[in-house]
């Protein structure tokens, strides 16, 4: 068997392989991306779609002087594996190890970190501009999905490309997919496009007598020209046309002969150009080919068969949330529930079968989410987002103006709060608690478990105010749904251990580890106890008062942002009460977390029980306090 990606260490080996050999290295790479994800998880579908358009823009670009700029990267480890990064991929993901998204750190190729949608436009757009200013001569392509080119923030760079320079490239990947299946009616002009019947049987015979009769110099370039002609008046493709672009398009994916044309047409061309790529998600993979929305994301499977090697215990937060929000939309018809293009991921899939009519997947654009919500919230229905922490980050303003500020009650689900491992920091969910805490009107929020996650839920819809439950990725430990939701008082903290010498309060998915830091400080002789906050906004004050007045240390364990989050919440809360003793937070410090295991993490950043109980036990030596 051939083994001609081994030969490739770099673009310009790739320049150099004889083009019937191009399909054969397709396959290899889709191999080593199909065996690599088996075992270190990761996005899937999305790069084995990319695969042809990867090789065929590095045939034909010469990266790192000219820029390639990914949006997201979700499809981007073709692009690792071909720019010098072979012999670490198997590293993917894993702590020390390539990151799953670009970073301008790991690689001169990587010209713009990625991980957030919708950001490569602009990023390009800034990038050629600054080429123009300095006289440089080089290339910039920005590669764009076809669920994020309908952000808000890629429409505001398109608006300005035209304006803005006269060399500027981008592909638009159209594989028809987000994480959930796009929508909106961007995705169904892009739809439409691709489907028309008397454009495809036209395309097709054209393209069959291109390949056969035509050669690759001015009649090729003769019936490209034809073709996007032809294709005008088909489908009166207007939209890029009207924005200053060049539009080339839909040209096959996976046809490198048709890419690499068209992708030399539009690096000669003087104006913006815009390349519309239909590629297949899952391609080379049959259960991502059948199921690609299942296979955006994964964890280690394994690859013969597509079963997960290591399935959760127990049921995950997400399912957990949507259990729970499917129960309570029985019984009140006010209940609506917003994703951004998230359905599967937050769990909603199955309130959206359940109530179609009351289930709105804006795609990616979290701003609208979000005043979108405020709006059905001002007519009397009650509004849960759901999204990833991170992701939240992107809307913080309109949190405060549209929501807060007007008091209404739009609860914010916000899911992987906290650190979420292998996918590294531009997924990390480590700042909603810093970014939320000083809105007014806005209560936050977190469970220590599967059960208080619905409880608390259920409390945040039975009080109709600003609220945002924040929970982390994965498994709880087990606790069963409730038969019957329970109302938790508002601002209310649970103790879950008594104690009067110091005083541990563990936030959510820190219980467990702050029940072994007890454990460790109660067998050196220190009356340690354990509040489980619930709260972080209010904060129990009269409990903490009450503990103020007897402890002499209060420790406190969470799984965010250190500076500004849940300790820093409780020390101000104690300073104002008068407290003299010591206070130590644990939490994630004020760094950029990289990629690996949570454990991995913790034992990198002291959040054990071993190292937080030293701690404790240094600040207050001796037994007793």
């Amino acid at each position: 068997m051939s083994d001609l990606l081994s030969k490739i260490d770099c673009p310009g080996d790739l320049k150099k392989l004889p083009a019937d050999q191009l399909p054969l290295l397709a396959r290899e790479i889709r191999e080593l991306i199909i065996r690599t994800v088996s075992r270190t998880g990761g996005h899937l579908a999305a790069n084995l779609g990319a695969v042809e358009m990867t090789m065929a823009l590095l045939r034909v670009f010469d990266p790192p002087a000219d820029k390639l700029v990914w949006d997201v990267s979700h499809q981007a480890y073709t692009y690792k594996i071909l720019t010098g990064r072979r012999e670490a991929f198997s590293t993917l993901r894993q702590t020390g190890g390539l990151s799953g998204f670009l970073r301008r750190a790991e690689s001169p190729f990587d010209a713009f970190g990625a991980g957030h949608a919708g950001t490569a436009i602009s990023a390009a757009l800034g990038m050629a501009v600054a080429r123009d200013r300095k006289g440089g001569a080089g290339h910039v392509v920005a590669v764009v999905g076809d669920a994020a080119i309908g952000c808000g923030i890629s429409l505001e760079a398109l608006n300005n490309v035209a304006s803005s320079t006269r060399r500027f490239i981008l592909v638009l990947n159209d594989n028809k997919m987000s994480i959930s299946a796009n929508v909106g009616a961007f995705s169904r002009y892009l739809g439409r496009m691709l489907a028309h019947p008397k454009y495809n049987r036209w395309k097709g015979r054209m393209e069959s007598f291109a390949r056969t009769k035509l050669g690759m110099g001015w009649v090729r370039q003769f019936y490209l020209r034809l073709e996007e002609a032809v294709k005008t008046f088909f489908l009166r493709s207007g939209f890029f046309e009207k924005l200053g672009f060049r539009y080339i398009g839909p040209i096959d994916g996976h046809d490198f002969a048709h890419l690499a044309s068209a992708f030399e047409t539009a690096r000669n061309s003087d104006e913006p150009v815009i390349l519309h790529v239909a590629t297949q998600k899952g391609r080379g993979y049959p259960y991502a080919e059948d199921e690609p929305e299942a296979w955006h994301g994964t964890g280690a499977f394994e690859a013969a068969t597509g079963r997960p090697l290591a399935p959760a215990a127990a049921p995950r937060y997400s399912e957990i949330f949507g259990a729970a929000l499917e129960r309570l939309g029985r019984d009140d018809d006010r209940i609506v529930a917003i994703t951004a293009a998230m359905a599967s991921g937050t769990g909603l899939s199955g309130f959206a079968k359940k109530f179609p009519g009351r289930f709105f997947d804006v795609g990616i654009s979290e701003e609208h989410a979000i005043v979108f919500a405020a709006g059905l919230a001002c007519e009397g229905f009650m509004p849960v987002v759901a999204m990833y922490s991170t992701f939240l980050q992107r809307a913080v303003d309109y949190v405060i103006h549209d929501v807060c500020l007007q008091d209404l009650p739009v609860i914010f689900c916000l899911d992987r709060a906290g650190l979420v491992g292998d996918d590294g920091p531009t997924h990390h969910g480590l700042y909603d608690i810093p970014m939320l805490r000083s809105v007014p009107n806005l209560a936050i929020m977190q469970p220590k478990d599967e059960a208080e996650l619905a409880n608390l839920l259920f409390s945040a819809v039975c009080r109709a105010k600003p609220a945002a439950v924040r929970y982390p990725r994965g498994s709880g430990p087990g606790a069963p749904m409730p038969g019957e939701f329970e109302a938790i008082p508002f601002g209310k903290a649970e103790v879950l251990l008594p104690g009067s010498a110091a005083q541990v309060w563990a936030l959510g998915d820190q219980v467990p580890l702050g029940r072994a830091v007890c454990g460790r400080l109660r067998d050196a002789g220190i009356d340690a106890g354990l509040v489980n906050p619930r709260f972080v906004k209010p904060l129990d004050s009269a409990l903490l008062r009450e503990q103020a007045s007897r402890a002499s240390l209060f420790v406190t364990i969470e799984n965010g942002a250190v500076t500004g989050g849940f300790g820093s919440i409780l020390g101000d809360e104690l300073a104002m009460a008068g407290y003299r003793g010591r206070r130590l937070a644990f939490g994630w410090p004020d760094v950029f977390v990289p990629h690996g295991s949570f454990r991995d993490m913790s034992e990198r950043h002291g959040l054990t029980a071993a190292a937080i109980a030293d701690a404790a036990l240094k600040a207050v030596p001796g037994p007793g306090l």
